[in-house]
């Protein structure tokens, strides 16, 4: 068997979107599907991590078409797709998102559509495959995707790492009431359309499933192998975030609890130590200082993917916020799946009754906490402390296995082939 992969990312970026399919390619042939990936020539990726072209299976076919991308001349600072929407942009800055909200319908790599059909439909005429698949966001692709199989009669499979109209920053977008209805129009059509719909939770398979009658939850993972013996521990108490902080992932009450506890408990302040990787957004930086937390924090940038492994196994405690929006019951974020590989205990900010919270209990690997309860946070991460004081701060995770990148494939080859 054979399937075309549409993906915009593609080692060497680096970051959270390249790293489901990249995964995907890495096993597809244990299961007899050799998979050839179609991406971008020389694109403007924000991040860039080369150590990820070591996963790439030795042979397998790369096709790089050259994209347009219209993001350097509206400002590649203010990028969207990060989810780091300028709150309070200059006239010019709000014109820009003005005109990429609404003038670059679904994305802004609409102007690739048209150039990969046809590439792609003498390519596949040539060499023909039994599935095309494509992985969004950027959701552009799926509209290659959807062409391609009205071309050739091909079966598509269209994967949402992020939902569409429901991912978080889109409400915060400057769009027109016509420009709303035109992404939901395209959601629909490439939902209808598609042979089968891969979704990473169970919440967007609920809110998808109107649609099309296949919708499979092939969620993300972890690729390395389960840490064996006692990790080796910071002597801090540190509370670790892998992954960007935007303005709708600061947990304020969390700053705040922290700031309570530097100021209630003996010591606390001494051995606090909180390590945020990644890009942090000013708003959480104000938070910080406002709580009197700048002596407690680290900040670091992009760090290879090894790396933060590391990073998250030695870590007392692992943090995850999720985004305060109205979407936030369906946000898994992809830093979960490599949180329980490392097997130390989570502490969570979002909803309880969320995908999420489902991953956590199924799994035993941590807590997660409602936004606004503040009381419950602080008790929790006292009783943290207490055991991280004693030596006994330690986490009986199960069932982590099944989350490994090897078993998901196997998910994903059955679905293919019944396909």
């Amino acid at each position: 068997m054979k399937v075309l992969i549409l993906t915009y990312y593609w080692p060497p970026a680096g970051g959270s979107g390249v790293q489901r399919w990249l995964k995907f390619v890495k096993y597809l042939r244990e299961f007899n599907i050799e998979p050839v990936v179609y991406t971008v020539k020389d694109p403007n990726y924000p991040l860039l991590d080369f150590s990820l072209q070591s996963d790439i299976p030795e042979g397998v076919e790369v096709i790089q078409q050259p994209i347009w991308e219209p993001n350097n001349l509206l400002g590649k600072k203010k990028q969207t797709s990060a989810g780091f929407l300028d709150k309070n942009p200059s006239v010019i800055g709000k014109i820009m998102q003005y005109i990429r909200a609404n003038y670059f319908i679904p994305d802004a790599r609409k102007f690739w559509i048209q150039p990969s059909v046809k590439y792609l439909s003498t390519y596949l005429k040539e060499d023909p495959v039994d599935v095309i698949i494509s992985t969004g966001p950027p959701h552009s692709l799926h509209l290659i995707g959807m062409q391609l199989k009205e071309k050739l009669g091909v079966k598509w499979v269209s994967d949402f790492r992020d939902p569409w109209t429901d991912i978080d920053y889109f409400h915060q977008l400057p769009l027109t009431h016509k420009s709303i209805q035109k992404h939901e129009k395209l959601e629909q059509k490439v939902l209808e359309n598609s042979d089968a719909v891969l979704v990473v939770g169970e919440t967007m398979k609920l809110n998808y499933d109107k649609f099309n009658d296949n919708i499979y939850v092939v969620s993300n993972g972890y690729d390395s192998a389960e840490i064996k013996g006692e990790n080796k521990l910071d002597k801090e108490f540190s509370i670790t975030h892998i992954g960007l902080m935007n303005n709708d992932r600061n947990p304020e009450i969390l700053w705040e609890v922290l700031n309570e506890l530097k100021t209630e408990v003996n010591g606390f302040s001494e051995n606090l130590n909180i390590k945020l990787v990644g890009k942090v957004a000013q708003s959480c930086k104000v938070s910080i200082s406002a709580n009197a937390l700048d002596e407690n924090v680290e900040f670091a940038s992009y760090i290879p993917h090894s790396e933060v492994q590391e990073i998250q196994q030695s870590s007392q405690v692992l943090l995850l916020a999720v985004n305060k929006v109205p979407s936030a019951k369906g946000i898994i974020t992809g830093k979960i799946f490599e949180y329980l590989l490392a097997k130390r205990p989570i502490l969570a900010i979002g909803p309880t009754d969320g995908d999420l919270a489902q991953i956590l209990e199924k799994t035993k690997a941590g807590t997660i906490i409602n936004f606004e309860e503040k009381r419950l946070l602080k008790s929790t991460i006292l009783d943290l402390y207490t055991a991280y004081k004693s030596n006994t701060l330690t986490c009986n995770s199960i069932g982590v296995e099944q989350y490994h990148r090897r078993n998901l494939t196997q998910q994903l080859s059955t679905i293919l082939k019944e396909l």
